[in-house]
């Protein structure tokens, strides 16, 4: 098993590049299910998530060339309308599926995609919006069992709480539904409006691209034939490298950026003291004087992102006074806390809320990466840590950041790829 050295102490500095969203090339990969043309989909980030779902595209039958940043996918032939427990339990994202197979084939069986470290996320809100849509669905054997012989049609979605997945299967059900499907309190994420303006480049009529309510006219059954795909740029990998400038005193440049997306995460790094040059496309982040303290509440976008919560965590343990921190969307998304503390962090929990005392001083030790993002606050942690600090269980990792330790190195960072011996 793979784990990273990491040796602190290191200025960064230079330019990278980012890669493109996960989180939107995801249920863009699903979407092609919508299609019985070939596509081609680009800037795709090479992590494993990716390579799973596109896996999961030839296990139903279609075909798939793949090479790093660029998938050329045809799902004309789909044989099956399963997809199995062996994907959808190493990525829950694997639900995205659920919506374009129903809406193409009729029926589909999904794997349940079952807990999550970062806490309980279910699908009932799915499965809910689907039944509203003329879906008869069953849970047995582990499997969402879902059948719409006729057809799915329109109907008035009204979602509870805002659901970024619900969002996105919903979405590409209305697509091939016969008539018009109206979604209240949809998610505005801009991975959801890249899916919104994906099916729109097909034809598709959508009214409300980027609000919380979207207006789809279904096909009525037929396939949908899209352009070129091109992924959007990855607004949490790009926090994740705007904390490290912050965390270790440094000045970098992010290139193929869309600093819109990343407005949050920049007003929290301008507030504890950071300054930033914004062009088209590109980020220059210089570095705070005197490193504040920053209190944030998670939440739905344009407000503060979750996946950002435990790299923001990172850079506080080192700012000078204390941080409060509220995560009210995901209740086990505190499990970095122990491992920081093992750093010399000072961190101490109530509830949904994080107190953060900044320390002088952060020492290396050897640390667990527990889910994705808690992961990368354990580098960003290691990279002003006295000493080597060992991070495993680093798949985590591989799931969301495209050569993590490839740019890091590049920026002056002295992290290296290991094997447990």
């Amino acid at each position: 098993m793979d784990y990273l050295e990491i040796v602190g102490g290191s200025k960064l500095k230079g330019a990278i590049t980012i890669s493109g969203a996960k989180n939107a090339a995801l249920p863009i990969i699903a979407a092609t299910l919508l299609s019985d043309k070939p596509l081609t989909l680009t800037n795709l980030p090479n992590v494993v998530d990716i390579r799973t779902l596109l896996k999961l595209l030839t296990m139903l039958g279609g075909s798939v060339e793949h090479n790093e940043t660029i998938a050329n996918i045809n799902n004309s032939d789909i044989q099956s309308t399963k997809a199995v427990y062996e994907i959808v339990s190493q990525m829950r994202a694997s639900i995205l599926v659920l919506g374009p197979l129903l809406t193409r084939f009729g029926e589909c069986e999904v794997s349940l995609p079952g807990g999550c470290a970062i806490g309980q996320r279910p699908i009932d809100l799915h499965l809910k919006a689907l039944e509203s849509m003329g879906a008869t669905i069953e849970i047995k054997g582990g499997y969402v069992r879902a059948e719409a012989k006729d057809g799915l049609h329109g109907a008035k979605i009204i979602f509870d709480k805002i659901t970024v997945g619900g969002t996105e299967n919903v979405v590409m059900a209305a697509a091939m539904a016969h008539g018009t499907t109206n979604i209240i309190n949809a998610a505005k994420e801009p991975e959801v409006v890249q899916l919104c303006e994906m099916i729109a480049s097909a034809g598709i009529e959508i009214e409300g691209i980027g609000t919380n309510e979207l207006t789809i006219e279904g096909t009525c059954g037929k396939p949908l034939e899209f352009p070129t795909i091109e992924v959007i740029p990855d607004r949490i990998e790009a926090g994740t490298y705007l904390c490290a400038a912050a965390i270790t005193s440094s000045s970098i440049t992010l290139n193929k950026v869309n600093a819109g997306h990343l407005r949050a995460s920049i007003d929290k790094l301008e507030s504890m003291g950071c300054s930033f040059d914004i062009e088209d496309e590109s980020i220059t982040i210089h570095p705070a004087i005197t490193l504040k303290p920053v209190d944030l509440i998670t939440i739905e976008y344009p407000g503060f992102p979750t996946d950002m919560q435990a790299q923001f965590m990172a850079v506080a343990v080192i700012a000078e006074g204390e941080s409060l921190i509220e995560e009210r969307l995901f209740e086990n998304r505190f499990m970095h806390v122990s491992e920081l503390n093992r750093l010399g962090a000072d961190i101490w929990l109530k509830g949904s809320t994080a107190a953060v005392k900044g320390v002088s001083t952060l020492y290396g030790a050897d640390v667990m990466a527990t889910d994705l993002r808690a992961s990368s606050a354990l580098v960003l942690a290691a990279l002003v840590a006295e000493g080597t600090t060992n991070v495993r269980r680093i798949y985590h990792l591989d799931r969301g950041y495209d050569d993590l330790e490839g740019k890091l190195s590049s920026l002056g960072a002295q992290i290296t790829r290991k094997k447990e011996v």
